[in-house]
């Protein structure tokens, strides 16, 4: 099985050994370790985040995005994305995808506020392994929320159909009672409560199917959006301000089309930490 972890080294500043770190751009860099967890780093330039890389072989690479980040270029997207990054680095997956001009490589996406754990393919034949075990829901994911208040059920499933907004447009909403949506497809996620602040709860969460801000949506239909979640929030916590939104890919799991197993996770980053310092558990 292979086992991949990323995360900050807290001793030394820097990302432990089983790592392999890139900054965007050109430069001398320096190299540890060998094999594909090896770490690296390399010169910045200041268009893109710090890159850290979890895992690579052949077929595929693990990426640890960085909150802020958008995947690929869309509407309203101006900025260098990851897509840039990882053409630029991995020259080949510019012929990779089912969308090669936006899209290249990615098989899954993140949202531009959610950090964590993504895969990329370097050829055709993973890509389209890897979008079938999505499609098939062979792959297990992981994510950390941490949402407003406190939990009566402190585990649970949350399911509906969703779909985009027919009141809003720019919003992804579970069709109930009077709320309709367009296109609308079934959604389901497990969630259990990990532990809890004052005013906050941390999540693991699990989702089986992959529709747009699909946790998002589904932990503010039950009255628990996640913190620092701008566009599903209710009215009492837009006024507060956060760093960032508090939803990380935390794991994912598979087996590749080799047999293998492969597990791979990214530690919850420091601003996870620092709230939650600032909070005092029951």
């Amino acid at each position: 099985m292979v086992i991949c972890r990323g995360g900050p080294d807290v001793t030394s500043g820097v990302n432990s050994i089983d790592n392999l770190y890139y900054r965007a751009g050109g430069g001398t860099g320096y190299t540890h370790g060998l094999g594909p967890c090896a770490a690296r780093r390399e010169g910045s330039t200041p268009s893109l985040p710090t890159m850290k890389i979890i895992f690579q072989n052949k077929d595929f690479v693990v990426i640890d995005k960085p909150t802020g980040l958008a995947v690929h270029p869309g509407i309203g997207i101006s900025e260098k994305t990851l897509v840039d990054f990882l053409v630029e680095k991995f020259p080949e997956m510019r012929d990779v995808g089912d969308d090669k001009i936006n899209r290249p490589g990615i098989i899954h996406r993140l949202d531009r506020e959610t950090s964590g754990v993504m895969i990329a393919a370097r050829n055709q034949k993973t890509f389209e392994y890897l979008k079938n075990l999505f499609k098939n829901r062979k792959v297990e994911k992981k994510y950390m929320a941490l949402v407003h208040g406190k939990l009566k059920k402190k585990t649970g499933r949350i399911k509906g159909e969703m779909g985009r907004s027919k009141r809003d447009f720019r919003k992804q909403s579970l069709a109930r009672g009077k709320v309709k949506v367009r296109k609308e497809r079934y959604s389901l996620t497990y969630y259990k409560v990990m532990k809890e602040y004052d005013d906050y709860s941390l999540l693991e969460v699990s989702p089986k199917t992959g529709r747009m801000h699909q946790i998002r949506v589904h932990l503010h239909s039950i009255g628990h959006p996640v913190v620092g979640d701008e566009k599903y929030a209710f009215k009492k916590y837009k006024k507060q301000k956060y760093p960032r939104m508090f939803l990380h890919a935390n794991s994912i799991s598979f087996t590749g089309w080799d047999s293998k197993p492969y597990f791979f996770k990214s530690e919850l980053p420091e601003e996870f930490r620092k709230i939650a310092q600032k909070e005092k558990s029951p």
